[in-house]
């Protein structure tokens, strides 16, 4: 879903306007808006910053130091793919290039049309069905470069 400048803009300043005068609602308030539109514009924190009276490096600071926040639009989907030791003996690499070249898309990337995000994780903690990956919270293991195909078909 796309918004323009003003909606952004409109939409921030409304999440922004019950904590303007007090402590603490940054997190809540990036949340919120993430929540809303996906991910954090520019337009959004600069409204956020000039809404809190907080310096918008301290907000990109926030923002860029949890990885629940994300900058740049992600996909409908979210894709991981679990790197981790059990995962990585049993194939894992071979998946996420296969599933880069099915995509079009590189490492921690997002489709044109919006539709997936592919991520790399240290893990998934699903070691037992190595190699797994996750498309929202559905988890697959046990994969082959050849299954492939078939899950990413459930979520087009």
């Amino acid at each position: 879903m796309a918004f323009s400048v003003d909606e952004i803009r409109e939409r921030s300043r409304k999440i922004a306007e019950p904590w303007r005068n007090g402590k603490g609602g940054l997190i809540p308030i990036l949340q919120a808006v993430q929540e809303q539109m996906g991910y954090l514009p520019p337009e959004a924190l600069e409204t956020i910053s000039r809404e809190l009276k907080i310096p918008s490096s301290e907000i990109y600071g926030v923002a860029t130091f949890y990885a629940q926040f994300h900058l740049k639009p992600r996909g409908r989907h979210i894709v991981r793919v679990c790197r981790g030791t059990a995962c990585h003996v049993r194939g894992s690499l071979q998946l996420m290039q296969k599933l880069k070249e099915m995509l079009s898309v590189e490492e921690n990337g997002t489709t044109e049309d919006l539709r997936f995000t592919l991520e790399p994780v240290a893990c998934l903690g699903a070691c037992g069905l190595a190699p797994v990956i996750m498309v929202d919270d559905d988890t697959h293991g046990r994969l082959t470069a050849d299954k492939l195909g078939d899950v990413i078909a459930r979520y087009e």
